[in-house]
């Protein structure tokens, strides 16, 4: 077996791993490149192998730096199917579209510029119809139910505990007369997170290659970021202002929101009025909704108790339209909403920042990393002046940020799936992991006599089994 390494290599974007394997071509993720625009375009447009000579899919979850060029991918030949747990082949699909959609909107953007200059304009790399379109390859599987993806591979899946239906993708391999387990993590979640079970850790192991995001540092206990989250709650209801919380529409969105009913059905806050306002994280709730078979026992046991469905209660609202998102800024009574983006760089949250950002009564709550040089970053490091639509905006609402609700495992975590790969191990290869954070758990591993570990460049190859 021979793998390419054309995505997340060295960095945590564009995740993009090309098997061959039998004289067939096996497609591990095909994942957007994040990055500078002008690396962005160039290397997202252009594959570095034909789509059309591709056999299979397999994809990990539907984040889109790891589902994001999938509509491209099929625009430039692709015809085979693309596997997936169901739960990730539902938001696939939805979040597909509304990168077609951003994708469009950005080239839009950048060719006005492109047109003063008197450049020739850019086509976008792919539209909202080309993503509609990797519906009809998706093939839902279920967790450890075994497919042939290719010849003299049986694969399964196994819940990774990332983001809903997010899974590890074990391949069973026969080839030239030897038999191995190649084990590729995806996203790793963590222990005791809202809403999701706990990531399935790896057995019986030949090669591993596993993301180490946060090899360098472990997080906190999720308990502690509930408790920082209620007393911001409480605090802000006690000087009558408004929770404003930037966050991504999947994943985030709705542990906030399981939160906010915990918080509510426990009387430890009086209820108030919640809004998710995101078109795209109403969907991706309802996505949630679909599919609570996900859910872990914690969650299933609430929800038993009668406490309502874990992402709707009273007073809960989902916004989808411009008019009802404009009148929450005319209400001026205590209430939480939450709105994409998660880093405050587009969208509607911009518009209730605006509205809320000079109110001392109010208070920004920062739930996630925030990038350098985002409006996100910028009201994380508590600037006391802050751009809006090109305006300047005294910041007087309160600033919050809460650490310990990353959906990524933390070092220990990613340590401890790696022993429990087995005594067969032969190699660890580490993906989906900046230099320095990667190059902490190399020592880590090597300090508990883990290894070999291998860490690939870009479009670097390896042979395996």
């Amino acid at each position: 077996m021979k793998i390419h390494f054309y995505g997340a290599a060295r960095t945590v974007t564009g995740s993009k791993y090309l098997l061959e394997i039998n004289g067939k071509r096996l497609l591990l993720e095909c994942g957007i490149f994040q990055g500078r625009r002008s690396d962005m375009y160039d290397r997202n447009l252009n594959f570095p192998f034909d789509p059309s000579s591709v056999d299979a899919v397999i994809l990990s979850h539907a984040h889109i730096d790891h589902s994001g060029n999938l509509p491209n991918l099929i625009k430039r030949g692709y015809e085979g199917k693309i596997f997936a747990t169901p739960a990730t082949c539902h938001l696939g699909d939805i979040m597909l579209q509304d990168s077609g959609y951003i994708q469009e909107s950005d080239v839009q953007y950048v060719n006005k510029k492109r047109a003063r200059k008197g450049e020739p304009p850019l086509e976008p790399i792919y539209t909202q119809e080309d993503a509609k379109k990797v519906a009809d390859h998706f093939s839902p599987v279920n967790y450890n139910q075994e497919f042939s993806p290719i010849d003299g591979v049986t694969a399964h899946l196994v819940d990774a505990g990332h983001i809903l239906g997010s899974s590890a993708i074990v391949l069973d391999i026969a080839e030239n007369g030897k038999r191995f387990r190649f084990w590729f993590s995806g996203d790793i979640g963590r222990n005791d997170l809202p809403l999701l079970v706990d990531p399935v850790m790896p057995e019986n192991v030949d090669y591993l290659m596993i993301e180490c995001t946060y090899g360098d540092k472990s997080h906190e206990n999720p308990q502690e970021a509930y408790d920082e989250f209620l007393d911001i709650v409480r605090k802000t209801i006690k000087r009558g202002g408004k929770v404003i919380v930037p966050a991504f529409a999947v994943g985030r969105t709705q542990e906030l929101v399981y939160g906010l009913n915990r918080m509510i059905q426990a009387r430890e806050i009086k209820p108030i009025p919640v809004f998710v306002d995101s078109p795209l994280a109403v969907k991706a709730s309802n996505v949630f909704k679909d599919h609570t078979e996900y859910f872990d026992d914690e969650t299933q046991k609430f929800i038993r108790g009668g406490h309502h469905l874990a992402l709707d209660f009273p007073m809960l609202t989902y916004v989808s339209s411009v008019e009802e998102s404009k009148k929450l800024n005319e209400r001026n009574e205590p209430m939480v909403i939450i709105s994409a983006s998660g880093m405050a760089e587009a969208g509607r949250i911009l518009h209730h920042l605006k509205n809320n950002i000079e109110d001392p009564r109010n208070t920004v709550t920062i739930v996630g990393w925030q990038a350098p040089h985002t409006l996100g970053r910028r009201l994380a490091d508590r600037d006391k002046e802050i751009k809006i639509f090109g305006e300047e905006y005294k910041r007087r609402a309160e600033i919050a940020t809460i650490g310990g609700l990353s959906a990524h495992a933390g070092q220990n975590m990613l340590l401890n799936y790696a022993k429990s790969a087995g005594p067969n191990l032969k190699r660890i290869i580490l993906v989906h992991g900046e230099q320095d954070a990667a190059a902490k758990f190399d020592q880590k591993l090597k300090d508990n006599n883990l290894g070999p570990v291998f860490y690939p460049d870009q479009g670097e190859s390896m042979e395996l089994g």
